[in-house]
């Protein structure tokens, strides 16, 4: 069988499409990304601008060619932060149900987690140790504490990069009172979280897609570091060198960062805020192991589908 997932995030729409095989495992056949920055001006003023739904129209556009392109047989759809945090976020939803026949789910911060979780699962082999995994997105921020088949605890945070971005609108480069600012922000956010940490404890850090994966490939382009490859699914990220980097862009400007190898353009506006929160937790929970999955909620919606066709 051949799905379609789309993932409707806040900075980008995934597009993945896979097959099924019989043994209900998945292949991947073709993915795309298409960057929205459905936030972009407005994020926390709680409505998605008149620009920013024509970009999302247009991506779905795409996909929905894609879609037909590939004879995809199911197509299912998810919608996350900025959509469901939008006023004007159901007009979007039912927009694209009237002009491309798509269903969106919107669905809260909680079931965002559980799909990230079983992505993570199925790209990066967890232990009996227990194990932070990390989604940081545009509007919110999914960590989940879990170990092999547990979810200890989950949390859902709206501190997204892209919220974080418009709050604290942050000097080129940020300066070292704003970085006490962010931290400040992130320990207020994050008590239920600190709370749950104290009954269990993680031993590494698992970073779900997204910018990790960049991080991965500005190791291998400024650290010659391991590139990027298809076939392995989750990496192990050397502290130091992801230190080097994360220093490197935390003193850059954003004409700078345009010029780092291996960060593409979509990223180079947040991802200073994306190092504070990785640094943040590492630093708060004196964590000494970083992973990277490749997979994330379009792969964990795979397995969600897969699992649900083995139990009707």
């Amino acid at each position: 069988m051949r799905l379609a997932v789309i993932d409707c995030g806040t900075n980008t729409f995934n597009l993945l499409i896979v097959d099924i095989k019989n043994n209900k495992t998945f292949s991947k056949v073709f993915s795309k990304r298409f960057p929205v920055k459905l936030g972009e001006g407005t994020i926390n003023q709680g409505f998605i601008s008149t620009q920013a739904v024509q970009r999302a129209l247009e991506a779905i556009a795409a996909f929905n060619i894609l879609i037909n392109e590939y004879k995809v047989q199911k197509t299912t759809a998810f919608a996350t932060s900025a959509i469901r945090d939008a006023t004007n976020g159901d007009q979007l939803v039912q927009k694209i149900k009237n002009d491309f026949d798509i269903s969106l789910s919107v669905i809260d911060g909680l079931k965002e987690a559980d799909l990230i979780f079983l992505g993570v699962k199925e790209a990066a082999e967890l232990t009996q140790e227990i194990s932070l995994i990390m989604d940081i997105g545009g509007g919110s921020t999914e960590l989940i504490l879990a170990r092999r088949d547990i979810v200890f605890w989950k949390g859902s945070f709206t501190i997204g990069a892209a919220r974080l971005l418009e709050q604290f609108s942050p000097s080129n480069p940020i300066t070292e009172s704003e970085i006490n600012n962010i931290n400040d922000h992130l320990f207020q956010h994050l008590q239920s979280f600190f709370e749950a940490v104290k009954t269990y404890p993680p031993t590494e850090l698992i970073g779900s897609s997204g910018a990790f994966d960049s991080m991965i490939e500005m190791i291998n382009s400024e650290l010659n570091g391991e590139p990027l490859n298809d076939v392995k699914t989750a990496y192990e990220i050397d502290l130091v060198q992801y230190q080097h980097i994360s220093r490197m862009l935390q003193r850059s400007t954003i004409d700078q960062r345009k010029n780092i190898k291996g960060l593409v353009a979509m990223r180079v506006d947040m991802i200073v805020i994306f190092c504070l929160m990785v640094d943040f937790i590492l630093s708060a929970l004196k964590i000494n192991k970083l992973r990277v999955s490749l997979y994330s909620l379009k792969e964990g919606a795979v397995m969600d589908f897969i699992n649900q066709q083995q139990r009707s």
